[in-house]
């Protein structure tokens, strides 16, 4: 019998991806199959408690072994903001807002007007946790390091891929393909060390 997992995710884009990288007999399931459920808040210090919260607070409602994901953009200069608040720093989400969002990136570009190229690093983050009902099973992170340009460039991605360059492809993430992205990017990362555990896990049910 398949093992059934929720992805901590009303986006079925990040559904399909986890399903197609991991590439694994499961049987995955969204948030948005569960329309009662109860929105977990995102407000631990770090990505990992945020993940590890939310898939600990899906699972305990669902039964379901439960995949969440807290990722954001780690800025030097800006003593590692936004972080957790990557999603809502230029304020809450609106109608205007596009997967592309132009105002946090607005934000960050006008922040860092005066910073030499030399210090505009920057790292997007992610970590990744996998819970049952009762307990935190694989914990996993990615990184990418970058450094944040002087303009939105390209139109790929979501989030602030525009303004995030990567030095070693000479492009932003914003002007890389889904597989290019998928290959480097720090949520790529985080679900490639995932898969070897959870293949383990499944093996040893």
């Amino acid at each position: 019998m398949k093992r059934k997992i929720l992805v901590a995710t009303t986006n079925p884009g990040k559904v399909a991806e986890l399903r197609a990288m991991l590439d694994l007999d499961i049987e995955w399931a969204g948030l948005s199959d569960f329309p009662n459920i109860q929105e977990i808040d995102e407000d631990g210090k770090t990505f990992a408690e945020n993940a590890r919260k939310k898939a600990l607070g899906y699972a305990k409602q669902t039964g379901l072994w439960t995949i969440a994901d807290d990722s954001g953009l780690v800025v030097d200069a800006l003593a590692g903001e936004p972080g957790v608040k990557s999603a809502r720093f230029s304020g809450a989400k609106d109608k205007e807002r596009t997967l592309l969002d132009h105002k946090n990136m607005a934000k960050v570009l006008k922040l860092l007007k005066a910073v030499p190229e030399e210090k505009r690093t920057a790292i997007f983050m992610c970590c990744l946790c996998l819970a049952s009902p009762d307990k935190v099973l694989i914990e996993t992170e990615g990184k990418l390091q970058g450094v944040i340009a002087e303009e939105e460039t390209g139109t790929n991605g979501f989030g602030y891929d525009p303004i995030f360059f990567v030095p070693g492809l000479n492009k932003t993430v914003a002007q890389l393909t889904s597989e290019e992205k998928n290959a480097i990017s720090h949520r790529g990362g985080a679900i490639r060390k995932l898969k070897p555990p959870l293949e383990q896990l499944l093996e040893s049910i």
